[in-house]
């Protein structure tokens, strides 16, 4: 048994976009603006060569190095391949560059834990890997303490 199907006028993919009034979606983007403080924790996972990486990470570290705020970029256990050479190379600004590692019985976690909460940074720069919750929630807890920005690379 066959049910008749009504024949219905099919209408284009640009029909049914231009039947949507555009104005509330609009207003609505432009009245609700992304919040203007930057967020306490991100976190950026690459893969690949090391010198690939060093090459993707080159203009973040960049940009952070020329930051406007008189406070340091702080950068806590890098990398070996990441030297004075390549800091140079990569066009930062060394003069707003602290490069620290932990010392004795102190970890990369506790490092930079105590440098995002000195406030003295503007982002702190770390290469904790794996990173867990409790570990994360140290880092954004310390950061808004210090009023600084906690940026983990995790290389893979």
């Amino acid at each position: 048994m066959q049910f008749p199907h009504p024949q219905q006028a099919q209408l284009s993919l640009f029909e049914v976009f231009m039947a949507q009034p555009l104005a509330p979606i609009l207003k609505d983007v432009v009245e609700s603006p992304w919040g203007t403080a930057p967020e306490a924790f991100s976190e950026l996972s690459l893969r690949g060569a090391a010198g690939n990486c060093l090459s993707l990470l080159a203009p973040i570290l960049r940009e952070l190095s020329q930051d406007q705020d008189a406070r340091w970029l702080t950068l806590i256990a890098p990398p070996s391949s990441l030297t004075q050479t390549w800091l140079r190379d990569a066009g930062l600004n060394r003069e707003r560059i602290l490069l620290l590692q932990p010392r004795g019985a102190q970890s990369a976690q506790q490092l930079t834990c105590e440098a995002l909460r000195l406030g003295r940074s503007h982002t702190v720069v770390s290469w904790l890997n794996p990173l867990n919750s409790s570990a994360r929630q140290q880092l954004i807890s310390a950061a808004r303490t210090g009023d600084a920005q906690s940026l983990n690379i995790r290389l893979g």
